[in-house]
């Protein structure tokens, strides 16, 4: 789960819910610009209300409620400090809050990770299976508040409500009526002190019901019989023991549907009601077979002043589950000294009449109050069972949430696709291991034992780095330990492939080791720290299970040079030191490039057509499209596992209907019986039930594909609902807008930091042409074969994930080959350029192809024994291997010939390696 901290509601916090219209326009503005701005939402508030508001200064908004932090003399410069001061530390308390929760909440080693610069907080949760109660424990900013309580006993009450129908008859054309509000249900005479927000289970009735998720209410001014309570059913006064006539807390219910629209008219009626008056709705009530009602209570809250409650949450000292004297399930509060005495007074005022109990704007309970109560001492009850009362009391104890917190993001695997993910990742981790332990027996003797040494080394130090960080085990952290198997014995290849070739030259043993790991180790260090700045980017720009990889890639790249130089020279030393000597060539591995004199140079002009080619007539596959994943679009995503195979297409059809036209997405996973079904139906619907809706409507779209006598709760559950997924709209034009800049970004860093190692802006531009090439091939493949494959091919977070890798492993073969052009260039400067080159690429030419290769096998394991989860990354990760090789030998280095210039390829760095070189001897 992604949570936003909302710093517009914050900011209206700030301001005290100024109702100034410059001030809700700027924040209205600013939210319109956030998605394609680099700045923070307070910046981009600041900016729009000073376009919209030129003279009034910031204080007056603002210093009405800062509590002397600064007051209306205070100039813009010191309230915009004040104001990103309190968004900081808003955001701080948010995360502890949070924090708090989560550790009441019962689940084993949840993991929460705050991003201060985007403003939002990560949460995993392992093993969770009640979505909506996990939605509703995190989002609530258990905001309570006690309130006196209008009813139509007020006299100037009544007489508003007189006033505001004749007021609606006269506009919406309904017949004039003078006389009080009359009851609909005249039965319907006791007070709502029940009812509870439904879970996705509960909806089961509405399964069935095409029309409880429509949403949308008649055109009021089309009708001529409209009247006001054809929206609400008013309560009639009952009678109490003693024959007295008592009032209910609430004016009367209101059809669930009917709330928004109700809300507006009340809202234009409001200069009928008196100046304090605020209205709020109860939560539906439950019948006696778990079934939620579709109407809601109406409540009248009287304020203190224009805006406030009489007493706050903050007043709350513990909250506890506990149950009344009928057994029913309440929630039983303390109060601290300061809150006591508020609410004795308050009570005291209020003998005979209801104090509603508010909930983030729900009213839970409005019991009339009998006695004053003067120790402090309140409870809620509301229809709870005892998970939810235990949830509201930690909720209640761990404290309100200074700004609102809302789900932007959210992906859930069930435990069926979650466990073949890990089973699946495992196997792959395994074979992978296997595979390139042998390679390294293999292909480099004895020596492979301490390459094998430092793997083992690398992995176990790995795995207990994460779990002393506490990470939890995700599929794509295991394909970030999977790919760690074969980078991390790259440093090992560089070395032994510099060995084998001193000793080809005729070296003794112990120069050609010293020599080995002396000259391996500026390129080794170049590559490693060319994929480590692209790992932290894609941590910085990453989100939930991407920036579990990119920790998971980091810690294995810092721990590869570790194992691989020190470690392993540690042991090479021990070996010499006892005269003992390691081979470094099998009968396999000894002639394999040995000697080559392949003419690569000669012929990069058929490679500079060929790759023209291929990159113009992919380019014009763009026109096809991408398929982009709903991190990318926003909306909403299921993986459905149907029982038999489907017909797609009819699919498609009914669920457009069932979705109310909206355009359905679906991808099938395998064969036909597995689809990734993707709408962004009712997606920017902020209400709470929301996200249930949408599964009723799911439901009901594929009841013909589904088995004929399967309920609603039958299939919202994960044999059938695999994973889900949500990204709102405005969290999904952040992740493109972070994946666009953070390629950007990974291309100008490595841009600067080869031109700061070899001193020479032709390596630069020569590494980037590469790397485009590598992105543009990656990008076209995935457009052009999206409809052939059998699996999805989206561009995604983890598309973005495998696009950084490739920049940053590319950059390691690459770099490999640089150097040695550096070298050469030095030992033959009078050499032709090309020459120079052809020979670099030629020398290097089996460490190339070997770093490659074991990553290469790596990915291809996990690509077909990996699942579902990390295939699309592993397809993007081998294509990017094969161009990187491609590139680094007919691109990156033939373009260092038709640079042109006389300038030597390594002058300036050479000469410091000449000086060292002679100091040394």
């Amino acid at each position: 789960v992604t949570l936003e901290v909302e710093r517009s509601g914050l900011l209206r916090s700030l301001a005290n819910n100024s109702k100034d219209p410059n001030f809700n326009a700027a924040l209205i503005n600013a939210d319109k610009r956030k998605a394609n701005s680099g700045a923070d939402f307070i910046s981009l508030f600041l900016d729009e209300y000073r376009k919209l508001e030129k003279e009034r200064p910031l204080a007056s908004l603002f210093a009405g409620a800062s509590n002397g932090k600064i007051d209306v003399k205070s100039s813009d410069a010191a309230v915009e400090s004040y104001i990103q001061s309190e968004a900081r530390d808003a955001f701080d308390r948010t995360f502890r809050v949070l924090n708090t929760r989560i550790d009441q909440f019962g689940v084993a080693q949840p993991n929460i990770s705050p991003n201060r610069e985007k403003g939002i907080i990560n949460v995993e949760l392992p093993g969770i299976k009640d979505k909506e109660r996990v939605r509703k424990y995190l989002q609530s900013t258990a905001n309570l508040q006690f309130w006196e309580v209008y009813t139509l006993q007020d006299p100037n009450y009544s007489a508003g409500w007189q006033k505001a129908i004749n007021a609606f008859n006269a506009k919406y054309g309904g017949v004039k009526d003078t006389t009080s509000p009359a009851p609909k249900d005249t039965t319907s005479n006791k007070i709502d002190t029940s009812g509870k927000a439904p879970k996705d289970t509960t909806l089961a009735g509405l399964a069935d019901d095409k029309d409880t998720t429509n949403n949308k209410t008649g055109d009021l001014t089309t009708t001529s019989s409209n009247t006001i309570d054809k929206y609400i059913s008013f309560f009639s006064p009952g009678q109490n023991e003693q024959g007295q006539v008592v009032y209910p807390a609430s004016i009367g219910n209101v059809q669930i549907k009917d709330t928004a629209q109700v809300r507006t008219y009340l809202n234009e009626l409001k200069a009928n009601f008196p100046f304090d008056v605020q209205w709020a709705y109860g939560t539906p009530e439950k019948d006696d077979k778990g079934r939620t009602a579709k109407e809601v209570a109406l409540y009248a809250l009287k304020t203190y002043g224009r805006t406030q409650a009489k007493l706050e949450g903050d007043a709350i000292s513990d909250a506890r589950q506990d149950f009344d004297q009928y057994g029913k399930v309440e929630v039983r509060m303390d109060m601290k000294n300061f809150g006591a005495t508020i609410w004795k007074k308050m009570t005291e005022e209020n003998v005979g009449k209801p104090i509603a109990i508010v909930l983030d704007n729900i009213v839970y309970s409005a019991p009339n109050v009998i006695n004053a109560i003067p120790n402090g001492t309140s409870t809620i009850s509301g229809g709870f069972d005892q998970q939810e009362a235990q949830d509201l009391a930690n909720i209640l104890k761990a404290g309100k949430l200074p700004a609102p917190a809302k789900i932007v993001q959210e992906q859930q695997v069930g435990p069926t696709l979650g466990a073949e993910a890990i089973r699946g990742g495992s196997m792959a981790f395994i074979i992978s291991f296997v595979v390139i332990f042998l390679l390294m027996l293999i292909y480099y003797n004895t020596s492979g034992w301490i390459a094998n040494i430092a793997l083992i080394l690398n992995l176990l130090f790995t795995v207990g780095i994460l779990a002393g960080l506490g990470a939890t085990l995700t599929a794509p952290g295991i394909a970030g330990l999977v790919l760690t198997i074969g980078m991390a014995v790259d440093t090992n290849v560089v070395i032994y492939e510099r060995i084998k070739e001193e000793l080809t030259r005729g070296k003794g043993y112990i120069p050609a080791i010293n020599d080995g790991y002396r000259r391996s180790l500026p390129p080794v260090l170049d590559g490693h720290v060319t994929t480590l700045l692209t790992a932290i980017i894609l941590f910085y720009f990453g989100l939930g299970p991407v920036k579990g990889f990119a920790t998971t890639q980091i810690i294995g790249l810092l721990l590869s040079l570790f194992c691989g130089i020190l470690v392993s020279r540690w042991i090479s030393d021990i070996f010499t030191n006892k005269k003992k000597h390691l081979e470094y060539f099998t009968g396999v591995s000894r002639k394999i490039f040995k000697h080559a004199k392949y003419k690569f140079i000669e012929y990069r002009k058929v490679a500079y057509i060929i790759s023209f080619v291929v990159l113009a007539l992919g380019i014009a596959s763009f026109f096809n499209g991408f398929s982009y994943g709903v991190e990318f679009n926003g909306g909403r995503s299921y993986t459905i596992q149907f029982d038999k195979k489907v017909e797609v297409e009819k699919v498609r059809d009914d669920l457009n209907k069932s979705f109310d036209g909206e355009n359905t997405i679906i991808k099938t996973i395998g064969d036909n019986s597995k689809l990734d079904i993707t709408t962004s139906y009712l997606i920017k619907d902020s209400r709470p039930v929301s996200d249930s809706l949408v599964v009723v409507k799911l439901f009901q779209g594929l009841k013909n594909h589904l088995p004929a006598n399967l309920s609603f709760e039958q299939f919202n559950t994960e044999k059938y609902i695999g994973q889900s997924k949500k990204v709102l709209p405005t969290i999904s034009d952040d992740l493109k807008a972070g994946a666009l800049k953070a390629t950007l970004f990974a291309l100008v860093v490595i841009f600067l930091y080869i031109f700061i190692r070899f001193r020479d802006w032709r390596y630069s531009l020569g590494t980037i042409v590469a790397l485009l090439h590598d992105v543009l091939v990656t990008l076209i493949v995935f457009s052009f074969a999206r409809s052939i494959v059998p699996f999805p091919l989206e561009i995604d977070q983890h598309f973005i994930a495998a696009l950084l890798t490739v920049i940053g492993f590319s950059m390691n073969d690459t770099v490999i080959v640089f150097d040695r052009i550096r070298e050469d260039s030095r030992l033959m400067p009078n050499a032709p350029r090309g020459e120079i080159i052809n020979r670099a690429i030629n020398e290097t030419l089996s460490r190339t192809i070997m770093t490659s290769l074991t990553v290469f096998l790596t990915l291809l394991i996990l690509f077909l024994v990996g699942g579902e989860v990390t295939r699309g990354f592993a397809f993007a990760m081998l294509v990017g291997v094969i161009t990187g090789i491609y590139s680094s030998v007919f691109v990156a280095a033939p373009i260092l010939v038709d640079l042109g210039g006389k300038r030597s390829l390594g002058k300036k760095t050479m000469e410091k390696s000449i000086k060292t070189e002679e100091a040394k001897s």
